[in-house]
């Protein structure tokens, strides 16, 4: 009875070792000169067991990051569809990815350097992912926007690469044990987006000097 019961678990933990290790070692090592063996072992299973779980290093490298998407997709879509007002949903969502990208920062910075490594077909199955998530997260900026709550004048796609862009760069700079928890920063971050949404729009001089 016991053994039924922790024979799922003991399952679920091997991929988890996996994971666990191939991120270790691709800090460490580099993606390229990590090799399987490498992995396995440090994981403390059978080659077979890898390709069990992982068909290749590849979806290993791609699995880092894409449970991470999927762990914030998930919370993006029950914060959005959530009947919170606008304002408390965009917070929350914004606050959120910063919060979990730092939980996740290791893995996060490892894929970032190494995706381009990947074969052309993970790639495109990440870039489409990605772009999943970026297309509901902005759809509440342009909710805001529909009905005049956010200003208009800055193009939503726009905003949304501007706020990412400052979020994928948080592996260069933030340091677990700094002055700023995750959350922190994460409402920092989300204070700093709807500041700029809500700004009266001002007209661009157009001066000649």
């Amino acid at each position: 009875m016991t053994r039924a019961k922790t024979a799922p678990d003991e399952q679920a933990a091997v991929p988890r070792r996996l994971l666990k290790q191939a991120t270790k070692l691709f800090a460490k090592k580099g993606f390229d000169r990590t090799s399987v063996q490498e992995i396995v072992e440090a994981a403390g299973v059978t080659k077979g067991a890898l390709y069990h779980y992982f068909g290749s290093k590849d979806d290993l490298l791609y699995e880092i990051y894409a449970r991470v998407l999927r762990e914030q997709t998930s919370q993006l879509e029950r914060v959005a569809s959530s009947a919170a007002p606008l304002r408390e949903r965009l917070a929350a969502a914004a606050s959120d990815v910063v919060v979990s990208s730092i939980d996740n920062l290791d893995d996060n910075t490892i894929f970032l350097q190494s995706m381009h490594q990947l074969s052309a077909e993970k790639r495109k199955m990440v870039r489409a992912e990605r772009r999943k998530y970026h297309e509901r997260f902005r759809r509440l900026i342009e909710e805001g926007q529909a009905s005049g709550e956010f200003r208009s004048d800055k193009p939503a796609d726009l905003v949304v690469d501007f706020f990412f862009g400052a979020v994928h760069h948080l592996g260069t700079w933030y340091r677990r044990g700094g002055p700023l928890s995750a959350r922190e920063v994460g409402d920092h971050f989300a204070d700093m987006l709807l500041a700029v949404l809500s700004a009266s729009a001002s007209p661009r001089r157009r001066d000649r000097l």
